[in-house]
């Protein structure tokens, strides 16, 4: 597998955690029309990562891994503390080992946006991350500062939301029976602009139920869900995507909590499944 794809597949990985992480508690301040109470659970959760399937073109016979998060939140904002690890081998090549860690905040007023990740391939480092970003006001455009690798300015086009943000618009969406929702996004997993994520959203679906097997009865998991497909559309210096075929797609069921039950990266030659396998709930500061 060639650099770039392998890249792809890092980035693809790391923005799992990202989607994933809960959505506001509150109405955002001042937020879009979109925007509302939402009743939301901080919790951590692991994922077991293996290959669901694989193109024989792709070279790729094996997958496994781990991916955990944490999600947060503070008095003024959310937090992200997200790790994985993923093994992939190939049919005529030696195995890979990639890893991350990343750390997140995004304000409660959706205008604020801190991020650190560090990745790792074969045991070495393969690249720093590190910056942040802000709008000027709700629906404004606004900046985006990186430290490293190097330091670089972006400009954010009006509109563009950060991950919290933009799942909170995926849930409302969902609430409103709206079956497509296309927003640009800035989530700072690359030297790069907003990128478009288009959703499609399926139909809801009721809980698994107290009587499920371990981890599907948890009473985080206890709620109306969705399907929900994103395709994920990389920007260009303009802050508009110039491709007609997205990256990858990621497809989820995602519950009106924010927790989010299984998952599937679909880079095309192959695709990656994250199962739940461990959830429990974070409490609340006591603001």
């Amino acid at each position: 597998m060639d650099v770039k794809t392998e890249a792809r597949q890092h980035t693809g990985i790391a923005r799992q955690g990202r989607r994933f992480a809960a959505v506001l508690a509150l109405a955002l301040a001042g937020a879009p029309a979109w925007a509302a109470p939402l009743a939301v659970d901080p919790h951590e959760a692991l994922y077991n990562l293996t290959l669901q399937s694989a193109r024989a073109a792709s070279g790729v016979v094996a997958a496994n891994g781990a991916m955990f998060y944490k999600w947060g939140e503070t008095c003024d904002g959310w937090t992200l503390e997200q790790r994985f690890r993923l093994r992939i081998s190939y049919a005529e090549e030696d195995p890979t080992d990639i890893s991350s860690t990343l750390v997140t905040f995004e304000s409660k007023d959706g205008l604020r946006y801190r991020f650190n990740e560090r990745r790792l391939r074969n045991g070495e480092l393969d690249a720093e991350i590190r910056g942040e970003a802000h709008l000027d006001g709700p629906g404004k455009g606004g900046i985006a500062e990186f430290t490293k690798p190097e330091a670089a300015t972006l400009r954010l086009r009006p509109g563009v939301l950060f991950p919290t943000a933009h799942t909170l618009a995926l849930i409302a969406a969902a609430e409103a029976h709206q079956q497509f929702i296309s927003r640009y996004v800035f989530d700072g997993s690359e030297v790069e602009n907003a990128g478009e994520i288009s959703a499609f959203i399926g139909a809801p679906l009721t809980p698994p139920g107290p009587q499920a097997p371990k981890p599907l009865n948890a009473p985080l998991l206890q709620h109306k869900s969705w399907r929900m497909r994103l395709a994920f559309f990389p920007a260009s210096d303009s802050g508009s995507s110039d491709q007609t075929e997205p990256d990858y797609e990621l497809s989820m069921r995602l519950l009106e909590n924010g927790v989010s039950q299984d998952m599937k990266l679909d880079y095309g030659d192959y695709v990656i499944a994250a199962t739940l396998s461990d959830i429990k709930a974070l409490p609340r500061p006591g603001c």
